[in-house]
């Protein structure tokens, strides 16, 4: 059995990533990080990718998932590695989150009112599992993307 959710103990003080920085206008300040890190605070792509990110339905996932990755091609193609890679981890994230609610029932994974033990597996939605997966195919994508690979392996090399 897994253990407690890591948001408990979260400190927003050495998060690297903050609300208050325009990653535009100062991308420097940007970190690659793991996984889907930073995907819901950095502005102003969370405002511009965010709203189309959806997974209810796999229609609606397709949908999302199409214009999620067209503006990660439109970044790449303006050369901004953030964008693009903010992008990937709204790809990413529609995976891991429609995941979720294909595993667990209504996308809750702990009963907090049982000191955070793992609820059942397998009492979640078929239709979102489909959904997952389409994401997945255009994350795994947009990760296996020549240009977005050399971008990532320098920019991680000059700012982490």
């Amino acid at each position: 059995m897994a253990g407690k959710p890591s948001y408990l103990n979260f400190n927003n003080a050495d998060y690297p990533w903050k609300p208050d920085i325009d990653y535009r206008a100062e991308p420097e300040k940007y970190r690659v990080g793991k996984g889907e890190q930073g995907v819901l605070i950095c502005e102003p792509y969370k405002n511009e990718i965010g709203q189309y990110w959806r997974f209810k339905t796999p229609a609606i996932a397709e949908e999302s998932s199409q214009k999620i990755y067209s503006l990660f091609l439109s970044y790449l193609a303006e050369d901004d590695f953030v964008g693009a890679d903010m992008a990937r981890k709204y790809l990413q994230m529609g995976y891991t989150r429609a995941r979720r609610y294909a595993n667990y029932k209504g996308g809750k994974k702990y009963d907090e009112q049982n000191n955070y033990a793992q609820l059942e597996r397998g009492t979640g939605e078929t239709e979102k599992a489909i959904a997952g997966q389409i994401f997945y195919k255009l994350y795994k994508q947009a990760e296996a993307t020549p240009a977005y690979k050399a971008m990532k392996t320098a920019w991680k090399k000059d700012k982490g």
